[in-house]
Order: structure tokens, then C-alpha cells, then sequence
């Protein structure tokens, strides 16, 4: 096993996060290497993981991280993301859905650091209490998520922080060619981001492409 990441680890084709709560299984399988219990973060369920495996360089994630998470859903990601951060980091987990805050909240509880917030990620106003943060991520499936990212990043991203986002292109465009939208998201968002990262996510998650970016 070997660590990849501050937090990530891989062993054979497998990428592992140690268990931030032992015993306690939020998503993927728990395995135990060297004594340790850890958690299996399987690229077919999180975009962040499959852009890991595809090759992304840069992982601004780590021990202590603040994070503004964007469509957190019921928390698959936000558990390894919890693994990572440990108990010195947080994340602020916005979501629209009801029936997902109601998954994520017994995950919250054991993990401590995740704080979920039902709210609309559009309206800022919603959660304005959150402290600033050293990354924005951003899992919306929406036509305007690259919008919905800059604004959140103006309000709530630290001074030279980073944000990630998962361009979903059918969630954009359903007729337009994949990698045309993914030029078009791109042009918006260098405006305000130098682009470290962007990969496909092919075969863990069709027409997707994942952005690693630091806020200029």
C-alpha cells in the first residue's frame, strides 16, 4: 500500500481512506491493512475518486481542510473527504434534497465533521454564516453549475483556494458533443481559476470531466 495523496492510499487497483470511526461503515467496504481499518472509495461512486484514478495531479484536500461541499447528497463522497480532513478539518455539506439530509445526518453524527445544510446552492444567502474555506466543491447536476460554482467561491473560497467540480455534460446539454461543452464550462471558468487539472472520467462515469482549479 502506498499513499497517493495526503489521506489516500492505494493498494493494487483499490484506493483506500483510513476510517476516521472505526467499525462504522458510511459507503464502500472497511478493510484492514497492517492493523488499521480503512475504507475501499470505489471510482464507480464518486467522481472524485474516478478523477484520482484517471490521473488527476492535484489533491487540495487534506488534514484539516475546510471545505463548502455543493449537492453533498446522501454523503458517499463527503465520508472519504471526512477521512481525509480528520477531526481538525470540516465540511459544510450544502444539499436541496430533503430525503438526503435525512441519509446523511446519522453519518454526520458519527462523523462529527460534516455539518449538513439544507439550502439551495444558488442562494448563498441561505448558509451565509459559513466560515471561509479552503475548498469549494461542487457536485450539482445543473445546466448553470459552473455559475453556481463562481458564485460560491466568490462568497465563501479563502484567498488563493481551491475548488473542484465534476462537469456533468448532459445535466448542461443533452444534445450538444460532450467535449464541446466541456470547452465552453472551461472558457467561464477561466476567468476566475487557473486550471491545474482536468481529466475525463470514462469508463467510472460517462461525459464527465473533473476539474481541479485554484481561485485567482
Amino acid at each position: 500500500m502506498k499513499q497517493i495523496f495526503p489521506g489516500v492510499f492505494k493498494k493494487g487497483n483499490q484506493l483506500l481512506t483510513k476510517n476516521l470511526v472505526p467499525g462504522f461503515k458510511s459507503y464502500g467496504k472497511l478493510v484492514t491493512v497492517q492493523g488499521k481499518e480503512y475504507c475501499i472509495w470505489d471510482p464507480n461512486k464518486s467522481k472524485a475518486a474516478a478523477g484520482i484514478m484517471n490521473g488527476v495531479k492535484n489533491f487540495p484536500i487534506k488534514k484539516g481542510s475546510k471545505i463548502l461541499y455543493l449537492g453533498i447528497a446522501s454523503g458517499s463522497t463527503s465520508s472519504f473527504f471526512s477521512d481525509i480532513i480528520q477531526d481538525s478539518g470540516i465540511i459544510y455539506g450544502v444539499e436541496i434534497s430533503d430525503r438526503s439530509i435525512r441519509d446523511l445526518n446519522p453519518i454526520a453524527d458519527k462523523r462529527k465533521n460534516i455539518v449538513p445544510i439544507l439550502a439551495n446552492a444558488r442562494l448563498t444567502e441561505e448558509y451565509e454564516w459559513v466560515e471561509p474555506v479552503d475548498v469549494v466543491y461542487q457536485d450539482v447536476a445543473i445546466d448553470d453549475q459552473s455559475e453556481i460554482l463562481i458564485r460560491n467561491c466568490k462568497r465563501f473560497l479563502k484567498p488563493e483556494g481551491f475548488a473542484m467540480l465534476a462537469i456533468k455534460s448532459r445535466s448542461i446539454d443533452v444534445v450538444k458533443d460532450p467535449k464541446q461543452v466541456y470547452k465552453e464550462e472551461i472558457k467561464k471558468l477561466e476567468k476566475h481559476f487557473k486550471i491545474l487539472d482536468r481529466v475525463i472520467l470514462d469508463p467510472w462515469e460517462k461525459d464527465h470531466m473533473f476539474l481541479v482549479m485554484k481561485w485567482k
